[in-house]
């Protein structure tokens, strides 16, 4: 296998990773939510990414990582502790901050007060919400004064951009915004999306839906705005070669077929549905199990139903692995399944359509631009148990079709959805935008 990055024609392979930057030095900040995190993986490679092409990028995080520092890879610890947590546990010394900042510099607090107030619509407990999010926003931007950093981006357009906003309106500076869905695009109102969307400079979406349903909430004077950045895995360290699966053993008998899904234990991601198409492919006598990786609040409640339906024999949870140990769960599956009712687009699909897995999946949000049914892979309506048991019977029943679906499914990565060539079109577009800001 080759080592070096896959190109689309006319695309120079970039050996060492590193890009010439023309002009000054592009130098920004990353709010995040929570960082490193272990569901938000594309963070870590979106950030050393970037940083390998010339992007200059120090992070902050509203919350601390979601493990003990000691117990996190040498990557992920080695920015948890180079990241600026607002929420460091340290509520006395965050307060004396807090007052020092105030003091010294009142009209960042008259700016951020008025732009709280200027938010209609609001209960009164929503407002001290977003009291909240200004002493947030009052202290990142302390520590963005003294970084002598003049952009923020921030990814997700929930609470974190709230505090973005506020962030970038009380100290006056430029910010950014990267839109996934569903969550913002479901609570457009109550996120106050189209007030974010007005207050950033530009706006990156995961997806064309996602583009479109910014311009159902926006007038079209911000549309300008908006530019389709995908996100996207590598092809290389993802490859069909690396799995390892039980496809070359001989039994005497139908060998029973590796099912894996991937997602938080939330009635989101429609597990309950795949857990009642394992049912119905049970009593079918077709030879699946599956394995469900993550955690959540629905973890008792779907275990109870895989009791109630005796299909304890047939399902594994696993709870949330490190990303390592995800992928190497992968490698071993023959066949991956996401049963979401909402969705961006998710980077676990990516992950298994890469490396050659077939899968199946629900016709919703961003999910056919990624997979083309019948081509990269099977889309069956959301919610919808009895078709999604028909289209995992048709590929546990024909490994041949098992094999079209994974290689296409890798050349549509190869060709859309690869994390190296995505990266550079964001630091190109980065550098773009930031240019601008500085001529004005």
């Amino acid at each position: 296998m080759a080592t070096t990055p896959i190109e689309r024609p006319g695309t120079a392979a970039r050996h060492s990773g590193q890009r010439a930057v023309a002009g000054p030095t592009v130098r920004i900040a990353y709010l995040l939510s929570q960082y490193p995190a272990v569901s938000h993986t594309f963070f870590l490679h979106e950030i050393l990414g970037l940083r390998s092409r010339g992007i200059q990028i120090e992070t902050a995080s509203i919350n601390p990582p979601d493990r003990a520092l000691d117990t996190l890879p040498p990557a992920e610890a080695q920015e948890a502790r180079a990241t600026m947590v607002v929420k460091d546990g340290n509520l006395p010394g965050s307060l004396i901050k807090l007052i020092a900042t105030v003091v010294r510099n009142p009209a960042a607090l008259f700016r951020g007060l008025s732009a709280v107030l200027s938010i209609t619509d609001l209960t009164l407990r929503q407002r001290c919400y977003w009291l909240f999010y200004l002493a947030e926003a009052l202290l990142i931007g302390r520590w963005l004064k003294q970084r002598k950093i003049r952009h923020l981006h921030v990814h997700f357009a929930g609470p974190v951009a709230s505090v973005g906003m506020l962030t970038a309106k009380a100290w006056q500076i430029p910010w950014s915004l990267t839109v996934h869905g569903p969550e913002e695009l479901l609570n457009a109102d109550s996120y106050h999306l189209r007030e974010k969307i007005e207050s950033a400079n530009f706006v990156f979406c995961i997806s064309d839906f996602c583009r479109s349903q910014l311009c159902q909430w926006t007038d079209p004077a911000s549309w300008g705005k908006f530019q389709v950045i995908r996100l996207g895995v590598d092809p290389v360290m993802l490859n069909p070669q690396s799995r390892m699966t039980t496809s070359g053993i001989t039994n005497p008998g139908p060998r029973t077929l590796e099912l894996l899904s991937i997602g938080r234990l939330v009635p989101a991601k429609g597990h309950r549905i795949l857990l009642e198409a394992l049912r119905i492919l049970r009593d079918r006598a077709v030879p699946i199990r599956l394995t469900l990786i993550g955690g959540g609040p629905d973890l008792n409640a779907l275990q109870q139903y895989v009791q109630a339906e005796s299909l304890t024999d047939l399902v594994t949870f696993t709870s949330a692995l490190s990303h390592s140990e995800t992928t190497a769960q992968l490698r071993r599956a023959d066949i991956f399944a996401l049963a979401s009712f909402a969705e961006g687009i998710p980077v676990a699909l990516m992950e298994a359509m890469s490396l050659g897995i077939p899968c199946v999946s629900t016709s919703i949000a961003g999910i056919p631009e990624l997979i083309r049914t019948g081509v990269d892979g099977i889309l069956v309506p959301p919610a919808n148990a009895v078709a999604l048991a028909d289209a995992l019977e048709s590929l546990a029943a024909d490994s041949a079709y098992r094999k079209s679906l994974g290689h296409s499914a890798r050349q549509r990565i190869v060709t859309h959805y690869n994390l190296p060539l995505n990266q550079e079109l964001l630091a190109q577009s980065f550098e773009t935008h930031i240019a601008k800001e500085v001529a004005r």
